[in-house]
């Protein structure tokens, strides 16, 4: 099994250790290397981001502005997606190989101030962050004229404030600038105008830490490990209803069910699996039959409407309450919200309520198609992708898992605005039962026989 990043080294994080097992020796490699030279190894390596959009990395280094401005390399380590929990790995356990990364990857790009960029809450992990970085500069490996060349990069960690939007790249380079964490308006794009407005590139930690190896053995050997389409490894972080939950490094194109049953023991109790979320919390999520032949490469994900992301794998089984879930998620979103877009301010509170709504045992079969229909009006009409995010776990739980969400809807309900002819119902007639009053000015009752002739049609919704 090959293994990249989370080697099975004791004391791997600590330098001495790294330096035995050949650490920083690549980046003196990299230095005897032209910057076009290790762009070219990233380009042939096929290497695709690890933060969620799987963007190749080479590609995406050759759109860097060639201007007279500083340029800026900053780590994208917020990892703030509801189920990813992989980046933090790297911190604890292979911070060196991360740091390598990130001083190959600022002299390819010419970048003389790199920014790693943590979540608030992950202070244990910056803590150990901001250790293995004193180590590197006390060994010269970070700071001036490194390995006696004339390369001289300083790395800076910065922690975030805790809010999920930082994770967007744009966001985050406000919140560097001392901004508030407002998504830009794109083009133009960071590698052209990013933060302070100079070319910046933005970078997943797990992407940064593959670099020492593609440039020690070549792109071309990294392009062939995994799938094809999305080569190397992936940091699963798997959580959930399975017996042995946790972060795996595999091979891109690692079946589904083999991590599941192979590496993580198997669902809890022998219990079958009800739905998947391959990704982080914002992916379209899988059914039980979608999981027996998926395999967990972002091309292979992509074939059924969904994506690797984040990698994060989120295990339900066939206990699961998915309108709970929906919810969690769903609140999460609304949360986080940045409140700039107003399809994602206000869509994500309406998917909530409806959601909430049906919860309470007050929802209307129509309310599924009128959270699809919101979910479809957010996505794709906002500033950054969080609108997606929130949007597409409920138009594709929803559409996947319909009869379990309309099995929470009374049956029989209608629902009558609560207007000047509706007094005409008494509360007990031999048409209606009125169940309760909700909170948007209706009575929700249920149809008993025949409708009151003196009630007018048109103040009546039939759901069911």
């Amino acid at each position: 099994m090959v293994k990249l990043i989370l080697k099975d080294i004791p004391d791997f994080h600590k330098i001495d250790v790294y330096e035995k097992n050949g650490g920083y020796q690549t980046l003196k490699k990299a230095l005897g290397m032209s910057q076009q030279e290790i762009i070219d190894e990233v380009k042939k390596s096929n290497l695709k981001g690890r933060g969620g959009a799987c963007f190749p990395t080479g590609m995406k280094w050759s759109f860097l502005a060639k201007n007279d401005k500083p340029k800026y390399l900053i780590c994208n380590g917020d990892e703030s997606e509801p189920g990813s929990f992989k980046d933090r790995e790297i911190f604890e356990k292979n911070p060196h190989q991360f740091l390598e990364g990130v001083l190959i990857s600022a002299y390819a790009l010419g970048v003389k101030d790199a920014y790693v960029y943590i979540r608030g809450e992950y202070w244990r992990w910056i803590n150990m962050m901001e250790v293995a970085l004193a180590d590197a500069y006390k060994k010269g490996y970070v700071g001036k004229n490194i390995f006696g060349t004339d390369f001289s990069v300083n790395i800076h960690i910065h922690s975030g404030a805790g809010a999920y939007i930082c994770g967007e790249e744009s966001s985050m380079m406000n919140s560097l600038e001392g901004k508030r964490a407002y998504p830009r308006v794109k083009p133009p794009f960071p590698a052209v105008i990013g933060v302070w407005g100079c070319p910046t590139i933005i970078n997943n930690i797990e992407t940064l830490t593959n670099i020492p190896e593609i440039v020690k053995n070549g792109g071309e050997w990294f392009s062939k490990i995994g799938a094809a389409a999305h080569p190397g490894t992936l940091l699963f972080g798997v959580s959930g209803h399975v017996n042995k939950p946790g972060v795996y490094e595999l091979e891109t194109g690692t079946p589904l069910m083999t991590i599941i049953n192979d590496v993580c023991g198997g669902v809890k109790n022998g219990k079958q699996i009800k739905m998947v979320i391959p990704g982080g919390s914002s992916m379209p999520p899988l059914t039980r039959e979608e999981c027996l032949t998926m395999k967990m490469d972002n091309e292979s994900l992509k074939a059924i409407g969904s994506a690797i992301g984040t990698a994060g794998v989120m295990i339900m089984d066939e206990d699961t309450d998915l309108l709970k879930v929906l919810k969690r998620i769903t609140k999460f979103y609304y949360h986080e919200s940045c409140g700039q877009c107003t399809p994602c301010r206000e869509g994500c509170g309406w998917m909530l309520r409806v959601l909430d709504r049906i919860d309470r045992g007050e929802g209307r079969q129509e309310d599924l198609d009128l959270l699809i229909s919101v979910a479809e009006n957010i996505e794709g009409n906002t500033i950054c992708a969080l609108g997606d995010a929130a949007a597409w776990p409920v138009k594709w739980t929803i559409r996947k898992f319909r009869d379990e969400f309309a099995a929470k809807i009374p049956k029989h309900a209608v629902t009558i605005p609560i207007l000047n002819k509706v007094h005409g119902v008494r509360k007990e007639t031999d048409g209606f039962n009125i169940l309760k009053q909700n909170n948007e000015n209706e009575v929700v009752v249920s149809l008993m026989g025949k409708v009151q002739e003196d009630l007018n049609d048109e103040s009546v919704r039939y759901s069911g």
